[in-house]
C-alpha cells in the first residue's frame, strides 16, 4: 500500500476529490458534512489502474484546523496538492505549501479542481510559479479528468521510494477510540517496519501487547509498511493514548525533551521566535527556542567563532520540548508561532551537550556549522541549502567525535550507523580515537603519582562511564596492569624503594621489632608508599602502622615451630623478640595463611611444622 495526503485550502474540492476517488466519505463527523468542511483527519482508500493500493490521508484546509492539517502531513512521502480554478491560490493554500516546503516532501501532484466552473488557464499559472510537480485538470462533481488523475497518481506512487520494512516502527497516533468487546484502538501511517498481532511496543515508556490489526477496515495478522493501520492495544486504557503519541520499537528509539536542529525561518522573518509549537509526525509540543551562536556580551564564544565566518548567524537552534518526543537524527518537522510563516526543522543531534559557561553556545554552534547554513528562502531538498551545496547530515563519526565516548546501541537508536566505525572500546562503548590516547596519557601520568589506585578511582578521575573501559585502556597502555581491583605501572617510585631500604636496615637485627607507627612517615613510608610497596611485594603489611619485611612470616612459623606446642601468645612473643603491638597481628596473619591453628582463646599450633634438628618434634605442652 502508498499512502500520500491532500492539501489546499478550505472549500477548494479537496474531499468531494477524494469521495470521487474511492467511493469513500472521508469526513467521518456529522458536523463536517454538515458545513461541508474537513474539521478533522480522513481517512479513505482505493486500487488504483495498476493494481497499487492507495491510502488517502485528507486534511482539512481552514486556518482553525492547522494543527490537525500538520498532523495529518507530517508521516507521508507525497502530497496531492487541490487548487480549485474558480479561486485561485488562497492564504491556506499557501501556509499547506509553507508546510510541504519545510517538512521537504518532494513529490506530489497538483489537482486543479472545478474545472467545469472556470476555465483554470489562470489558476495552473498561479500556482505553477510555487508548486514545480506534474498538474491534472480535473472535476470532482462531473468526473472530468479523473481517469487521468488515477493514472498519474499510478505515476507517483510507483516513483516513492520504498519503504524500510526492516526499520524500527514509530507509529505517530492520529486517532484513538474504543471499540465495543475490543478495547483501544489507534491508528496511523505506518512509515516504516512491521507489525504482527502479539508484538509488544512501547507507548509512553510502558510495554503495550499488540491485539488485533485492521488495514483498510480488514483484519491482518501482519502489516508492512506503508500502510494505513488501525492497532486494537491489550488491557490499554483510552486515557493513555491520544493523537500525538506514538508506538515504538523497544529500545530502537530515544525518547527527548532537548534537541539541536538546523532551522529554516524563511525569508525576511528575522530572528526565531522564543517560544512556538513543533510539528513532528502527528505531535504537536510547544517549545522554548534558543539559538546558538554568539549573543550580545559573549566576547568569549565570539572568538570562538571568529575561524568560521560560516557559523556566525547559522541556522542552528536548540529548542526545550514541554513533553519528550521519540526522534531521530536527520527528522524533518516544523516550528510554528502565530504571526509568523512555518518554519521548517531538521533535526542534528537528539541528545545534545548541557550549555555551561561562558560561550558555550557559540561553542555548539560551531560544532553544529558543518551541518547548517545561513537560510533565507525554504529549501526543498533535506539535505540541500537554499544556493544548492550539499549539507551533509551527522553521522555516527560525527556524533562520536562530539561526545568522545558513546554507546554503540544509543547511536543506532540515534538513527545512526555505526558498523563503520574503526574505534577502541569496550563491550557496547565506543571511544573516538583522539579521546583514547587523551585519556591513555591521562591515566599514565595519575598512576605515575598514586600507583595502586583502585580502578572505580580512576574511573571517576578520567570521568569514564563504565569500569570496563578503564580495564580495557590499562590493557591498551602496557606496562600499567590491573591487580586486585588496582592499577599499578612498571615497579614502584625510586622513593618508595629507598624507603623499604631505610626500613631493611632498622630491622636486620630484630626482624620482628617493627618500627612504631610515627616512625614509618620519617622512613618515607607514607600510608600511600606502604600501599605500595605492600602490592609490590616489598613490604609484609600486617595492620595499621605494622610492617615488616617478605617472608617474615615463613620464618616466624619455623621458629615458632620449634616451642612446644601448643604455645601462648606470650610465648611467641618471647621466641620471635618482639612485642604485643606486632605478635597479635603477626599470629592473626600466621592462621588465616593456616601456617598456625588457634585451640581456645590463648593457645596455638603450628600447622605442617618442619621437625629440624634440635626441635622438640611432635612434643605437645598440655595446658
Amino acid at each position: 500500500m502508498y499512502v500520500i495526503a491532500t492539501a489546499g485550502h478550505v472549500d477548494h474540492g479537496k474531499s468531494t476529490l477524494v469521495r470521487a476517488l474511492t467511493g469513500i466519505e472521508p469526513d467521518r463527523w456529522a458536523e463536517e458534512r454538515r458545513r461541508g468542511m474537513t474539521i478533522d483527519l480522513g481517512f479513505a482508500w482505493t486500487t488504483l489502474p495498476s493494481g497499487r493500493r492507495l491510502a488517502f490521508v485528507d486534511v482539512p484546509g481552514h486556518e482553525r484546523f492547522v494543527t490537525n492539517m500538520l498532523a495529518g502531513l507530517g508521516p507521508v512521502p507525497a502530497v496531492m496538492f487541490v487548487l480549485a480554478a474558480d479561486q485561485g491560490w488562497q492564504a491556506q493554500s499557501q501556509e499547506h505549501w509553507e508546510a510541504i516546503e519545510a517538512l521537504g516532501v518532494e513529490r506530489g501532484l497538483l489537482v486543479v479542481t472545478r474545472c467545469d466552473l472556470m476555465d483554470p488557464a489562470l489558476a495552473v499559472e498561479e500556482a505553477g510559479e510555487r508548486v514545480p510537480w506534474p498538474v491534472v485538470q480535473v472535476s470532482g462533481s462531473t468526473g472530468e479528468g479523473l481517469d487521468e488523475l488515477r493514472l498519474a497518481l499510478d505515476r507517483l506512487v510507483a516513483g516513492l521510494p520504498a519503504a524500510d520494512v526492516r526499520a524500527p516502527v514509530r507509529l505517530w497516533i492520529d486517532r484513538a477510540f474504543t471499540i465495543r468487546g475490543a478495547g483501544t484502538v489507534v491508528t496511523g501511517t505506518l512509515s516504516a517496519g512491521r507489525l504482527r498481532v502479539g508484538d509488544v511496543l512501547v507507548l509512553d515508556g510502558e510495554p503495550v501487547r499488540v491485539k488485533g490489526l485492521q488495514v483498510t477496515e480488514e483484519a491482518v495478522e501482519a502489516v508492512r509498511a506503508a500502510a494505513r493501520v488501525a492497532v486494537n492495544l491489550r488491557g490499554v486504557e483510552l486515557e493513555r493514548v491520544s493523537r500525538g503519541k506514538a508506538l515504538l520499537t523497544p529500545g530502537a528509539w530515544v525518547e527527548t525533551s532537548v534537541v539541536d536542529v538546523r532551522l529554516e525561518t524563511g525569508a525576511g522573518v528575522g530572528e526565531p521566535p522564543r517560544e512556538a509549537v513543533l510539528h513532528l509526525g502527528s505531535a504537536s509540543v510547544p517549545v522554548r527556542v534558543r539559538p546558538l551562536g554568539p549573543s550580545g556580551g559573549d566576547t568569549a564564544g565570539a572568538a570562538a567563532l571568529a575561524s568560521s565566518a560560516e557559523a556566525a548567524g547559522t541556522g542552528a537552534v536548540r529548542l526545550a520540548l514541554a513533553r519528550a518526543l521519540p526522534l531521530r537524527v536527520g527528522d524533518r518537522a516544523l516550528l510554528r508561532c502565530s504571526g509568523r510563516p512555518i518554519a521548517g526543522v531538521l533535526v542534528l543531534d537528539v541528545l545534545p551537550p548541557p550549555l555551561r559557561g561562558r560561550g558555550a553556545g557559540a561553542r555548539r554552534a560551531a560544532e553544529l556549522a558543518p551541518f547548517t547554513a545561513p537560510f533565507t528562502a525554504p529549501f526543498t531538498a533535506p539535505f540541500t541549502t537554499p544556493d544548492g551545496a550539499t549539507a551533509r547530515m551527522p553521522d555516527a563519526a560525527t556524533v562520536l567525535g562530539w561526545r568522545g565516548v558513546v554507546r554503540r546501541s544509543e547511536l543506532v537508536a540515534m538513527g545512526l550507523d555505526p558498523r563503520a566505525l574503526d574505534v577502541p572500546g569496550a563491550g557496547d562503548w565506543l571511544v573516538e580515537a583522539g579521546r583514547w590516547k587523551e585519556l591513555g596519557e591521562r591515566l599514565g601520568a595519575i598512576v605515575a603519582e598514586q600507583p595502586g589506585i583502585p580502578v572505580d578511582a580512576a574511573r571517576t578521575a578520567l570521568g569514564l562511564p563504565a569500569r570496563e573501559l578503564v580495564e580495557a585502556l590499562v590493557r591498551a597502555c602496557p606496562p600499567l596492569r590491573v591487580s586486585g581491583g588496582r592499577i599499578d605501572g612498571d615497579g614502584v617510585p625510586e622513593a618508595v624503594a629507598e624507603a623499604v631500604g631505610r626500613l631493611r636496615e632498622e630491622l636486620v637485627r630484630a626482624p620482628y621489632l617493627a618500627p612504631e607507627a610515627a616512625r614509618l612517615p620519617e622512613l618515607g613510608l607514607t600510608r600511600q608508599a606502604v600501599a605500595l610497596a605492600a602490592r609490590a611485594g616489598l613490604l609484609l603489611r600486617l595492620a595499621d602502622g605494622v610492617v615488616l619485611l617478605p617472608g617474615a612470616e615463613v620464618e616466624a612459623a619455623r621458629i615458632l615451630g620449634r616451642l612446644p606446642q601448643p604455645f601462648t601468645a606470650g610465648d611467641a612473643r618471647a621466641a620471635l623478640g618482639t612485642n604485643r603491638r606486632v605478635v597479635i597481628p603477626l599470629l592473626e596473619h600466621l592462621d588465616r595463611l593456616h601456617l598456625t591453628r588457634r585451640l581456645d582463646d590463648r593457645l596455638r599450633v603450628v600447622t605442617g611444622r618442619s621437625h629440624e634438628p634440635g626441635g622438640t618434634g611432635g612434643e605437645e605442652r598440655r595446658p
